[in-house]
């Protein structure tokens, strides 16, 4: 339904309506026109009796008006006002007509709309001015007179003051019962507050009042700048700064805040989630400012805020030029097309235009959903969707072969720490024989570049996960040797959101209503978002070469129990009394803190500030090879402690048992306010 069609409720469902709302909107200001032409002669006259005229219209007199009445009462009514009536108001609907304002919408007039109206009025004004002493001075030119007598001039403005008060003050009629004559929504409106007292505050409070029912009650708003302190922004008072955001939720019995302050740095968002913990208020933002600089997105859609607001990082700057270089008009292969980074992978190389697109990914789902989603986003692109297992050699070559890409990026893996330790033999064929398989597919072929995705887990790793990864990066790093293919390999840690990482596990818990589960108390980790992981992958593609092992920078360390604390409050719920945490303690395989940085002594700087080449000390290419060969002949019947071992054999620097962790400190015990009262689910 039109924004036309709402600003009248009574009769918004009528379809007749929403046809010919211009033409009610004309018949509309052709009233008002002609009301304050009347207003404007029964203004000049003082609503009394005027003089004696005596003019040709003197007989409407007696057929518009026959109650008996003083002589002459309405003189200024029939010799003047209703024989000019239809030329005034066609000249000003001509003059509105001219400007738009007839298809304007009357719900969200503006200022700007105030400034059009006035200077549509003028002209009008201007109009009607020319046209009565165009009729005054017709003898002039030997024609018959209209009038035999003239009105005050006062009547022009008069009438051009009554015509911008009528139809300015009908649009805002309008506009003021869309956004306080509002129907409550179902339940309890929740009471806001709103940090940030600049622009994007003051759009959100218009946007909050013109939504068609009242879902939000802004209390006021917070803002570091003292100058602003005890003004208001549509009739909201703003109250102090922020930092005293805890004690206004408390005196207003806040229930929300929204944190209207798109260009704040993320360590400023966690500060505001910090200054709120122990609260149970829910926590809402605007989107990104690029994202409403650019049209993406727009005020009035208002969201929750969500981990990665307050973990991600600044956009990553691309050298596109360079990146479109490496990827336009080329034939791409994605391996784990479907997973968390494969199908990012997919969305980043489909912008740079490749010539065709193949998705292969072993999981039937995961590839219907992302191979749907391109489509949609990328219809020019020839996609080509490939079921396939990485380590299955004859349907590898044959893709190879049938499609000739130049370009691969390898993103399929088995990444769950835990779960390889249970099951070694899978790892092993996956990340190494799979790596192994479409690798060698790729050197045969004569693949321009290959693009390996590992993990800071395979630096001195101590899990059979990342040190099988640690294995797929020594064979690619030794064929690339020997290949005219360049093979280049990509680190990073953990991204947000990723399948299977702890974001969503977390979400998860806190959902059911916890406890939210953290293995150890001193647990670190780097966090990237997806999206930069991804650019940062195709920056450093092309960049590459050949036997590089680029690494990403992946910022500063989380501890994970601070992530969890953060989650919880941004939840609406308080860390350790509506959600409790609890320490499980490592789990196998698994150490403390992860070892991914650029600025060590063993990394050397590129071009790019946060990508950076870690130096290794090469290996045997013919010993690697054997030892890789007997360790995948063995796969199946390896136990973990056994699978350890071998890769110990080949990775010297792999940690049969990991560091012993400094001692678990005991989970705190559950208040006794809610152990005694029914435990709280967070809204999905």
């Amino acid at each position: 339904m039109t924004d036309h069609a709402r600003e009248l409720p009574w009769i918004s469902r009528n379809a007749w309506v929403q046809r010919h709302r211009v033409w009610l909107s004309g018949a509309a200001h052709a009233a008002l026109f002609a009301a304050a032409w009347l207003l404007a002669f029964a203004l000049a006259y003082n609503f009394k009796r005027s003089p004696s005229l005596g003019a040709p219209f003197r007989w409407l007199k007696s057929w518009l008006w026959p109650v008996e009445a003083p002589t002459e009462v309405f003189d200024w009514f029939t010799e003047f006002c209703l024989p000019l009536m239809v030329p005034v108001v066609a000249i000003k609907l001509t003059a509105f007509v001219l400007m738009g304002l007839h298809r304007g919408s009357w719900r969200y007039v503006s200022l700007r709309d105030v400034f059009r109206v006035v200077t549509a009025a003028w002209w009008g004004f201007f109009g009607i001015f020319i046209l009565y002493y165009g009729l005054l001075n017709l003898q002039r030119l030997g024609l018959p007179a209209v009038f035999d007598a003239r009105f005050p001039d006062s009547v022009f403005l008069l009438d051009f003051g009554g015509t911008v008060a009528l139809v300015c003050g009908a649009r805002l009629a309008v506009r003021l019962y869309h956004e306080e004559v509002r129907p409550p929504a179902e339940g309890t409106v929740p009471k806001l507050l709103i940090l940030g007292a600049g622009n994007a505050g003051e759009n959100a409070v218009r946007e909050i009042q013109r939504m068609p029912v009242e879902r939000y009650r802004v209390v006021g708003f917070l803002d570091d700048d003292a100058s602003k302190h005890g003004q208001q922004i549509h009739g909201i008072d703003v109250l102090g700064p922020i930092e005293d955001v805890k004690r206004f939720a408390d005196e207003y019995a806040v229930d929300e805040l929204l944190i209207a302050m798109p260009s704040a740095s993320r360590e400023r968002l966690r500060r505001v989630v910090e200054l709120c913990e122990g609260t149970n208020l829910r926590f809402k933002t605007l989107p990104a400012l690029t994202d409403l600089l650019t049209g993406r997105a727009t005020v009035k859609e208002i969201r929750d805020v969500d981990i990665n607001d307050l973990l991600g990082r600044p956009p990553v700057r691309l050298d596109d030029d360079q990146i479109a270089a490496f990827i336009r008009g080329r034939v791409v292969m994605v391996t784990g097309a479907g997973g968390s980074i494969g199908s990012e992978m997919c969305r980043q190389i489909a912008r740079f235009e490749p010539r065709q697109l193949l998705l292969v990914e072993q999981a039937e789902p995961s590839l219907f959903q992302i191979d749907c989603e391109l489509r949609r986003s990328f219809p020019a692109i020839d996609l080509v969707p490939s079921i396939a297992d990485i380590a299955d050699r004859g349907r590898i070559e044959t893709l190879f072969r049938r499609y000739q890409p130049s370009a691969v990026f390898h993103a399929a893996a088995h990444k769950h720490v835990p779960m390889m330790e249970l099951n070694p033999g899978e790892a092993l064929k996956n990340n190494i024989r799979g790596t192994r398989t479409v690798a060698d597919a790729a050197h045969a072929a004569g693949v321009d570049k290959f693009v390996m995705i590992s993990t800071d887990k395979a630096v001195n790793p101590t899990s059979i996960m990342g040190c099988s990864k640690r294995v797929a990066e020594m064979y690619i790093q030794g064929l690339s040797a020997r290949s005219k293919t360049q093979f280049v390999t990509v680190r990073f840690g953990n991204v947000l959101g990723s399948s299977g990482s702890v974001i969503p596990i977390f979400r998860e818990q806190i959902a059911r209503g916890g406890p939210v589960t953290v293995t150890h108390p001193e647990m670190v980790r780097y966090f990237m978002t997806i999206p930069e992981a991804a650019q940062l992958v195709l920056q450093a593609a092309s960049m590459g070469r050949g036997g590089e092992i680029f690494v990403l920078d992946m910022g500063e360390q989380v501890k994970i129990v601070d992530l969890a604390r953060e989650m919880i409050t941004l939840s609406g719920f308080r860390p350790d009394v509506d959600i409790r945490i609890v320490f499980t303690g490592l789990r196998p395989g698994e150490k403390l803190y992860e070892e991914l940085a650029i600025d060590g002594e063993n990394v050397a700087r590129t071009a790019h500030p946060k990508i950076g080449i870690w130096q290794n000390v090469p290996v045997d290419w013919d010993t690697t090879v054997r030892q890789i060969d007997a360790l995948l002949a063995d796969a199946d019947r390896l136990d973990r402690v056994e699978a350890r071992r071998r890769l110990k054999e080949i990775v010297p620097e792999f940690y049969l048992e990991p560091p012993a962790p400094p001692p678990l400190t005991a989970a705190a015990p559950a208040p006794a306010d809610v152990a005694a009262s029914p435990a709280k689910v967070a809204p999905a």
